[in-house]
């Protein structure tokens, strides 16, 4: 059993209270047309939800042009729109207020904190690795 597989089973429980801002997401493959789940963390900025991923998983790419997927988020399924911010500057920005919402997330990134301000160079250094999806459930999810 994968780690993966570990906290994906745990999301399907009632356990899932326990992992706090980890999500369930299920894409549909672009080639494959098979489905593929993977657990991942966000942070809940208004009604959008922010995943932060690094650019060597797959997953992602199936919701770069954007995609209908489904979250399983705090016990429930909710289907969503997902799409990918690639662009660097925009990456940059969106970790400065990602470890502004997460500040313990900072140095799992190699992100260092000056004086409670994340180090410019670090965010500029991670944000070509690193991109962000985007993920706005469907009003009908209430």
């Amino acid at each position: 059993m994968t780690g993966n597989d570990f906290v994906t089973f745990f999301l399907r429980t009632p356990f899932h209270i326990f992992l706090g801002n980890t999500l369930l997401i299920t894409v549909t493959g672009c080639k494959t047309g098979r489905k593929y789940s993977t657990p991942v963390g966000f942070y809940r900025e208004d009604d959008t939800l922010w995943v932060i991923s690094s650019r060597d998983r797959t997953w992602w790419r199936n919701v770069k042009d954007g995609a209908n997927v489904s979250l399983l988020l705090k016990g429930k399924t909710v289907e969503a729109f997902a799409n990918a911010e690639l662009d660097e500057k925009d990456v940059e920005a969106h970790l400065l207020k990602y470890i502004h919402q997460m500040p313990r997330l900072a140095r799992s990134l190699g992100i260092r904190i000056e004086h409670k301000i994340p180090n410019a160079e670090d965010i500029e250094r991670v944000a070509k690795d690193r991109l962000f999806v985007i993920i706005k459930p469907s009003l009908a999810n209430g």
